[in-house]
């Protein structure tokens, strides 16, 4: 490997891991894959709280894995780069093909996935 791993890499990592073992922060960090949305949408889309959406926002900001523009009275959140888009349909491709079938069942909907 030519490039060294420093320890503010391997935190870098951990927090992205730690973003996307929530699956809210993962569907909204998928979601703004698509372009910014306010929290409005975010809600309507993902069918949860506001306040839920609100604390899972704070920490997707404090991951610097999302941004927030206000638009006069409203806030815009959007992915903090670009490329995080890419490297998050990148990741979604990898998933299915390490698992394609994984949570299609019915028992994974049901009882939460229990793929390993």
């Amino acid at each position: 490997m030519s490039n060294t791993v420093t320890l503010s890499h391997t935190a870098s990592v951990s927090r992205f891991g730690y973003a996307l073992s929530d699956e809210t922060r993962a569907r909204i960090l998928l979601e703004l894959r698509g372009g910014p949305a306010t929290p409005s949408e975010l809600v309507d889309i993902l069918g949860v709280s506001k306040q839920l959406l609100s604390n899972h926002l704070s920490c997707l900001r404090g991951c610097g894995l999302v941004a927030a523009e206000r638009h006069g009275r409203h806030m815009r959140y959007s992915l903090a780069v670009p490329e995080l888009g890419a490297a998050l349909g990148s990741l979604v491709q990898l998933v299915l093909e390490v698992d394609p079938h994984c949570c299609e069942s019915a028992s994974c909907a049901e009882n939460g996935c229990t793929c390993s």
